[in-house]
C-alpha cells in the first residue's frame, strides 16, 4: 500500500465491511490475522477494546464503502456484568457496609466505658469533675438517641469497652431508649440517663469480692452489699447531683411490689424514672450475673421478667420495655421456621417482631455471614428460643454466643442499606 492510500480512523468508526490492519503484534490482539473485513458487531466490539487510538484501514479493499465523519461519533461499549459477579459485588459491599457500622458501635461503646472508668477513677478526689463527665457522656448518647425517629439496639462483641463499666453503660444505654419509647420529656430523659450511669456507684465503697452478689453470700455480706446504695447517695450529693437523679440512685433497687431494698417501698411510691431503671437493672443483671455459668438468655431473661418476677414491675413500664426489645432481644438464640439455627444481632424498638439475624450457614464463612433483616424475608419467622447449650457443636462454634452482652445503639437503618430506620444492635 503507498503512502497514497493509507488512511487511519479512530476506533468508534469502525463499521462491518472494512479491511483493516492491526500494526501491533499479534500477541497483543485476538483475532487469528492483522489484516481482514470486519464481518461483525464481535469483531467491532473487540477492536475497539484493544486501547488503539488509531487503526490503520484500506478503502481500496473495503466493501460496501462507507463515507467516513470526520467528527467521531462516541460509541459506548456496554459490558454487561454476569449475574454471578453482580451478586459477588453487592456481597462485598453488603458486608463493608455491615462491618463498618458495627466498628462504630463499638469504638461509641468503647469511648463511652472509658469515660466511665475515668469518671470512676475522680469521684473521690474530684467529685465535680466526675459529676460533669457524667453528664458530657449522657447528654452525648442522648443526642444521638433523640435525632433519630426509630433507632435499634445492637448487640456488640464481648472485647467492646471497659469491662467493669459493661453493666453500667448497658443500663443507661437501655433506660434511655425505653425512656424515648415512653415519650417522656428531654429533661427527664437527662435525669433518667444520669442516675443509670451512676446507680451502682456506691460499689466501689466495696471491697471488690462484695460488688456482686451470689449464691454463695451469706446474710451479713448480702447486708454489706446492699450498703451500696446508701454509698451512692452520699457520692451523689458530694458530686452535687441533682435530687432527682439522687433519688434515682437511692430507688434503683426498689420493686414495685415493696419486695426491694433498703427501703422496701411500693410502685406507688417510685418515681416514673426510678421503676425504668429497677427494671433495666434485674434485666442486665440476669443476662450478666457475676458468675457467668447462672446467666440466661436475654429471651429468658424477658420471660423470667414478665413470670416469676412480674410483680416487681409496675405494668405499663414492663409492657413497654418488652414492646421495645422484642420477644426475641439482641443475644438470643434461636431456630428459624425453615429449622435453621440463628442469632438475634439487632431489633428496630419501633418494630421488634422481626429483628435482624446472622444466620448458621456452612457454606458461608463466619466472617463473611450477612446479617439477614426478616422484617423482609416473608417466607421465613423464628420458631422458637434456644439456650446456647442445646446448639449442635458446629452450630454453636459458628454463631459464638456471647457469655456476656452490651449494646449500643444505632440508626434503625438495615445493614444491608435496605431500609433507613434506626435500631437497637448487640455487637458481634
Amino acid at each position: 500500500m503507498t503512502e497514497a492510500q493509507t488512511h487511519y480512523i479512530e476506533p468508534s468508526q469502525l463499521r462491518i465491511g472494512m479491511y483493516i490492519y492491526l500494526d501491533i503484534g499479534w500477541m497483543d490482539h485476538p483475532f487469528p490475522v492483522s489484516s481482514f473485513e470486519i464481518r461483525s458487531e464481535e469483531q467491532l466490539y473487540k477492536l475497539r477494546s484493544l486501547g488503539l487510538q488509531k487503526i490503520r484501514y484500506s478503502p481500496e479493499k473495503s466493501h460496501a464503502a462507507q463515507k467516513i465523519d470526520p467528527t467521531p461519533t462516541p460509541v459506548v461499549v456496554e459490558i454487561t456484568e454476569t449475574p454471578e459477579a453482580k451478586a459477588a459485588k453487592q456481597r462485598k459491599a453488603l458486608l463493608a457496609s455491615q462491618r463498618a457500622s458495627l466498628m462504630a458501635c463499638e469504638r461509641q461503646f468503647g469511648q463511652a466505658t472509658q469515660e466511665f472508668k475515668h469518671l470512676s477513677e475522680v469521684v473521690h478526689a474530684q467529685p465535680k469533675v466526675a459529676q460533669e463527665t457524667a453528664v458530657k457522656l449522657v447528654q452525648g448518647m442522648l443526642d444521638g438517641i433523640l435525632k433519630e425517629e426509630e433507632t435499634a439496639i445492637r448487640l456488640l462483641s464481648e472485647k467492646a469497652g471497659e469491662k467493669t463499666a459493661l453493666h453500667s453503660v448497658n443500663v443507661t444505654l437501655i433506660s434511655l431508649l425505653l425512656g424515648k419509647a415512653l415519650e417522656l420529656p428531654k429533661e427527664d430523659m437527662l435525669e433518667l440517663g444520669i442516675g443509670a450511669l451512676l446507680h451502682d456507684v456506691g460499689k466501689m465503697e466495696l471491697p471488690d469480692r462484695l460488688r456482686w452478689l451470689d449464691d454463695l453470700s451469706n446474710m451479713a455480706e448480702r447486708q454489706l452489699y446492699q450498703s451500696h446504695v446508701a454509698h451512692g447517695v452520699n457520692l451523689a450529693r458530694k458530686m452535687q447531683l441533682s435530687p432527682s437523679a439522687t433519688l434515682l440512685i437511692a430507688q434503683h433497687h426498689e420493686f414495685a411490689d415493696g419486695s426491694g431494698y433498703p427501703g422496701q417501698i411500693s410502685g406507688e411510691k417510685m418515681t416514673t424514672l426510678s421503676r425504668i431503671i429497677s427494671l433495666v437493672n434485674r434485666f442486665d443483671n440476669l443476662c450478666n450475673p457475676s458468675n457467668v455459668a447462672v446467666a440466661v438468655t436475654p429471651h429468658e431473661a424477658l420471660s423470667q421478667l414478665f413470670t416469676k418476677n412480674k410483680t416487681q414491675s409496675d405494668t405499663h413500664t414492663l409492657t413497654a420495655f418488652i414492646k421495645m426489645m422484642g420477644i426475641y432481644p439482641p443475644g438470643s438464640v434461636v431456630q428459624l421456621s425453615d429449622e435453621r439455627y440463628a442469632m438475634v444481632v439487632s431489633v428496630n424498638s419501633a418494630r421488634p417482631i422481626k429483628p435482624r439475624v446472622i444466620i448458621h450457614d456452612p457454606h458461608v464463612p463466619v466472617d463473611e455471614a450477612l446479617v439477614i433483616n426478616l422484617e423482609h424475608e416473608s417466607e421465613i419467622g423464628i420458631r422458637r428460643s434456644l439456650k446456647p447449650i442445646q446448639l449442635p457443636k458446629a452450630v454453636f462454634d459458628y454463631l459464638s454466643p456471647r457469655k456476656r452482652l452490651c449494646y449500643f445503639f444505632e440508626r434503625a437503618s438495615d445493614v444491608s442499606g435496605m431500609d433507613n430506620n434506626p435500631q437497637l444492635s448487640a455487637v458481634r
